[in-house]
């Protein structure tokens, strides 16, 4: 009888495993086929660059951050870029833009200008989030005259003593492995099954996200989605992994300049953000009192604070 069962057991375990394997093919060529037709690829002066661009209005350059590509870009962007043209490049190394010999963030920068070009794009609104603020504040470094407004979200920016990441946690840093490792299928699996630990390693704490409406998990979960396939953008994430950032001459930036950070980002975005509006001239900081790193529950908010700023912006 104990033989007997454990065959039966091994068995159906098999059949569940072949079942949950088989709901991840499904999802992972539905996911494939959207990241791979949603996009263009430009020739430009500084090489190929992917991109997306949709909507019409004033320009708007949205630099996604690690692990994304241009459709983190739109997700991001579908917040607070309504009435505007939303370009959204895959950065160095994500998706179909290849990673140069050299990929610092001034070497990104001229990237987005030279797309900005092949598009005749004369001026934007530039907005980074997270690992994608570095190419946004040099390209208002290099080149001042294309950056109508800087746009700095939960950033990755120079302080002294804090650095940014990931916090050490065991389930943060196993994530972490998983996707240092390409591991799409695991990944996959641990948003089923370990929500929590994903959730900490994208900079929220779990208990924020649990209490959040399920319109806001419904956007943490496209977020998270966005990361896939990790073989896609796993260059990108090896680049972000080597960038060091040194401290930049602010005071240089025209732009007019919002950033908006968290005081419970487990990234610990907040001290270099207020390092960074200290030193731009005329920077605004907004620090939402939680949310995270994602900003989870605050989409109305950051919405309403952008919204206002560009437009005390045109009217100035």
């Amino acid at each position: 009888m104990p033989v007997r069962f454990t065959r039966v057991f091994a068995a159906a375990a098999s059949a569940a495993g072949a079942l949950v394997y088989a709901g991840y093919r499904h999802d992972a060529r539905a996911i494939r086929d959207r990241v791979d037709g949603g996009s263009t690829v430009a020739d430009t002066a500084a090489g190929r660059i992917e991109y997306a661009d949709v909507g019409e209005g004033e320009a708007m350059l949205v630099i996604h951050g690690a692990g994304g590509g241009y459709d983190q870009g739109l997700l991001i962007a579908r917040d607070f870029g309504a009435g505007h043209r939303v370009v959204a490049p895959s950065r160095f190394g994500y998706l179909k833009t290849p990673a140069p010999e050299d990929s610092s963030p001034a070497a990104q920068a001229d990237a987005h200008a030279a797309l900005l070009d092949s598009l005749h794009i004369g001026q934007a609104i530039v907005v980074g989030v997270s690992a994608g603020a570095p190419s946004a504040i040099e390209m208002a470094l290099r080149h001042p005259q294309r950056v109508k407004a800087l746009i700095l979200l939960v950033p990755r920016t120079y302080h002294p003593t804090q650095t940014v990441g990931a916090d050490g946690s065991v389930p943060s840093q196993t994530v972490l492995r998983l996707i240092e490792s390409a591991a799409d299928f695991l990944f996959w699996l641990a948003m089923r099954v370990s929500r929590a630990s994903l959730v900490r390693f994208f900079g929220v704490p779990p208990e924020v996200e649990a209490r959040a409406s399920t319109v806001e998990q419904a956007r943490v979960t496209e977020i998270m989605n966005s990361v896939l396939p990790l073989s896609w953008r796993v260059r990108g994430l090896q680049l972000d992994g080597l960038t060091r950032i040194g401290p930049w001459p602010l005071e240089k930036i025209a732009a007019p300049t919002l950033i908006i950070s968290a005081e419970d980002d487990l990234y610990k975005t907040l001290p270099g953000a207020r390092f960074t509006a200290e030193y731009i001239p005329g920077a605004e900081l907004q620090v939402l009192a939680r949310g995270g790193h994602l900003m989870v529950g605050q989409t109305a908010s950051v919405r309403k604070l952008v919204r206002d700023f560009l437009e005390r912006q045109r009217l100035a």
